[in-house]
């Protein structure tokens, strides 16, 4: 088994809606974000999946969110873009273009800071 990952990040402002504190008010992140696969196998060349093929796949759905207003995307207009809701939005892009016999998406870190982040595995994994 291997856990096969690319890390990129994206900026972006975003507020969240009726919290109580600054966090209401907009504000911007450079956040990081992780994405890993697991692979159960190799292909012919040694790899689990190419880090050319994680990384544009990756960079395709993070590139909607870069520069933005979090808050006016279509994903976060009735949720707060939170690191979370970001994470599951990430995962829920990729599961498909990141889905092969050999392997799957398996997780989606995402840090607000380098001290604060949180990882997103998917429903049903550790359950």
């Amino acid at each position: 088994m291997f856990d096969i990952f690319i890390k990129t990040h994206f900026a972006g402002a975003h507020h969240l809606r009726e919290y109580p504190g600054n966090c209401e008010q907009p504000h911007g992140h450079n956040w990081k974000v992780q994405v890993t696969v697991r692979a159960t196998e190799l292909d012919e060349l040694g790899m689990g999946i190419d880090f050319k093929v994680l990384k544009k796949q990756v960079n395709e759905v993070v590139d909607q969110l870069d520069h933005r207003d979090l808050n006016e995307h279509p994903a976060f207009l009735n949720q707060n873009p939170s690191s979370e809701h970001i994470a599951v939005f990430l995962f829920e892009q990729l599961k498909e273009t990141l889905h092969h016999d050999r392997y799957d998406i398996y997780s989606v870190t995402v840090r607000e800071t380098d001290n604060s982040g949180l990882t997103y595995y998917g429903p049903g994994v550790g359950a």
